[in-house]
């Protein structure tokens, strides 16, 4: 659980910040596959990768683009390609879930439960020409809830399975580890455990250092042995990287989870983010994990087992 090799991830473009909040978020596929590429030469094992439609920004679940992005990826470097399952809250578990089977991915998201996953607080940075789909898409989130029952947990825990894909299991509050815990119990889930702790966000836990202690120790009680790593919202996301990465975590930084590299001061891209939480890890006395250090790591199978 605690090792001097951290696992640095770029959370690249996401289904939360829109094209008007920032000029340097990705959104068209090669955008997101330069800002990959680019974020793995500055330190990153492991890219998580949302897809965006091209023409207006808005997240997809269209395989043939998500295939698109994370062939691209894979041609130019040896990252690991986390492909989200999240995608949006507003799409079907089935949206949600189907690029597992179509790309048999080494790493994909796995949501470990319900939750009121807030974005409308975005809504006044929203520049007031933008698409209609951005108010209507955070906005609507003030009066919805992000749904991952237990039978879309078993569903997405059996597929990935099935596909050769380890989750990497997204814990926005304490309870969510006492559902990973149910499915192995159960022995349904029997594959190596990575915990990624995402905090801050709006109807999950604060981002906070006691927090943190509080959600690995839980998971320390509940799980035993199993990886980990933060994300933290916006404003919270380097000092939560500094405590993770004092604490022995990993930790993930990146465009989906703050728009900013100091305060005031937009990041550029998620490479300057990366370099950023590579460089607090080495002043730290932590060592910066290889793609293929990190696929040992976390049980991976490998970049030539996957479907792209």
């Amino acid at each position: 659980m605690k090792s001097r090799k951290v696992i640095l991830t770029a959370a690249v473009t996401g289904a939360v910040h829109v094209s008007s909040m920032s000029p340097y978020l990705p959104i068209t596929p090669e955008e997101i596959i330069r800002q990959s590429v680019e974020a793995c030469r500055a330190g990153a094992a492991a890219v998580h990768i949302h897809a965006r439609n091209p023409e207006t920004g808005e997240p997809s679940s269209d395989l043939e683009i998500m295939r698109r992005i994370v062939s691209g990826i894979k041609e130019q470097c040896d990252v690991i390609i986390c492909i989200t399952t999240g995608a949006s809250q507003m799409m079907t578990v089935e949206e949600r879930l189907s690029v597992v089977p179509a790309l048999k991915p080494e790493l994909a998201s796995c949501n470990a439960g319900s939750m009121n996953f807030v974005l409308s607080g975005l809504v006044p940075q929203l520049s007031a020409n933008g698409p209609a789909w951005e108010r209507r898409y955070l906005g609507g989130t003030y009066d919805n809830v992000f749904s991952n029952t237990y039978l879309g947990l078993e569903t997405y825990i059996r597929t990935m399975a099935e596909n050769g894909t380890i989750p990497e299991f997204e814990v926005y509050d304490a309870g969510m580890i006492n559902n990973i815990a149910y499915f192995r119990q159960k022995g349904i889930l029997t594959c190596p455990i990575y915990l990624q702790f995402v905090m801050g966000i709006q109807g999950g836990l604060p981002a906070t250092v006691d927090n943190l202690v509080f959600l690995r120790s839980t998971a320390e009680r509940q799980l035993g042995e199993f990886h980990w790593s933060v994300a933290a919202a916006g404003k919270h996301q380097f000092p939560m990287a500094a405590a993770a990465l004092a604490m022995g975590g990993s930790v993930r930084v990146g465009l989906e989870d703050n728009l900013y590299i100091l305060p005031r001061r937009l990041a550029e891209s998620n490479a300057q983010q990366v370099f950023a939480a590579a460089s607090i890890a080495k002043t730290l006395g932590r060592e910066i994990a290889t793609p293929g250090e990190a696929r040992r790591m976390l049980g991976l199978k490998g970049g030539s087992q996957v479907n792209y």
